[in-house]
Order: C-alpha cells, then structure tokens, then sequence
C-alpha cells in the first residue's frame, strides 16, 4: 500500500527527530482521523512532542484529549 503524504512528513519527521514537526502533524493527523479513537491516539502523540519542546498547542491538544474523556 502507497504511503499519503501525511505518512510520508510523518515518517520524514520522525528520521529528523523533528518534536515541533511531529506534534503539529500528530495533530493534523488527529484532524483526518476516522474515528474518536484514532483521533485520540493521534492527539496524545502530538500531545507529548508538543509538551516535550514547549509549544502553546499543546493546551489545545490537551483540551481536545479531555473533551473526548480522554484526560482527566
């Protein structure tokens, strides 16, 4: 199966090591998501890159993880 783009700046960013990238396209990942638990599981991953290197997103992050019952 062909990668889509996302997989591939995903991957590109993970060879990187890119925290800011990785978050930001967790993120957009948790956005196309097919359902609440792939959106959740992509939003604690951007969740986590996101806390690790400071960015203002994550509060966003976390307030979408706690509306789904996520974070408590």
């Amino acid at each position: 199966m062909p990668l889509n783009d996302l997989d591939t700046r995903l991957l590109a960013a993970h060879a990187a090591n890119d925290k800011p990238t990785l978050a930001l396209l967790y993120g957009e990942a948790a956005d196309v998501a097919n359902d609440l638990d792939g959106e959740c599981f992509y939003l604690t991953h951007a969740y986590v890159f996101a806390l690790d290197v400071g960015m203002d997103v994550a509060n966003d992050y976390y307030q979408r993880l706690r509306a789904n019952g996520r974070e408590e």
